[in-house]
């Protein structure tokens, strides 16, 4: 899922800085000390589960477990993927810094709005159903990553258009796993921890 020096335009590189920016800044405004040790493990799990990728043309097909950090974190979610994916353009080469913005914001923004969307309903009801929301927060977070990325792509150029169309279909069995994965995380945590995602709302 993440995109290379070289693959946008200009004016995309440029854009996407800026608004991840806004989205760091927002959220280090929201992280507040308690939660910090949980934005260390999901970017830490983010980072892991993303080192394992199948490169396709300018992108590449990878676990992101975005979805979870954003029904956990909130805006929080954008500083805690920012340094995930720093991390990985410094040590492996994966994205680049030039596209380090727009990478950022295109797996942290999904997160926020799977956020905005599921937040609330998985700390109602029970355990079970707070899990099948947050899986849908889970396939709905890569959904949005892959339709910002394929959005990248094809606002920088007609000759990416294939691309961004290879990029979309080649996500939609990561949408089911991380819907899966996103949905027994959430039931594990709404067992042990619930408070969890009390806090997340209020964030």
């Amino acid at each position: 899922m993440h995109i290379v020096d070289g693959a946008l335009s200009n004016p995309v590189v440029i854009g996407g800085a800026v608004a991840a920016a806004g989205g760091i800044a927002l959220g280090l405004k929201t992280l507040d000390l308690d939660r910090i040790p949980t934005a260390g493990v999901l970017s830490a799990s983010f980072f892991v589960a993303s080192l394992i990728h199948v490169p396709i043309g300018p992108s590449s097909v990878h676990l992101i477990l975005n979805g979870l950090a954003g029904l956990l974190l909130g805006w929080a979610a954008f500083p805690a993927l920012f340094v995930g994916l720093l991390l990985q353009a410094v040590f492996f080469g994966f994205g680049g810094l030039t596209v380090l913005g727009v990478n950022t914001l295109n797996i942290a923004l999904p997160a926020v709005l799977a956020w905005l969307l599921f937040g609330r309903l998985i700390g109602r009801g029970t355990p079970v159903q707070g899990a099948v929301w947050g899986g849908l927060g889970g396939a709905f977070a890569i959904a949005g990553t892959t339709a910002m990325v394929a959005a990248a792509l094809a606002l920088s150029g007609e000759g990416f258009l294939p691309a961004a169309k290879l990029v979309f279909f080649a996500h939609i069995p990561v949408m089911a796993i991380e819907a899966v994965l996103t949905g027994f995380a959430v039931l594990l945590a709404r067992k042990v921890k619930p408070e969890l995602f009390v806090r997340g709302i209020a964030a």
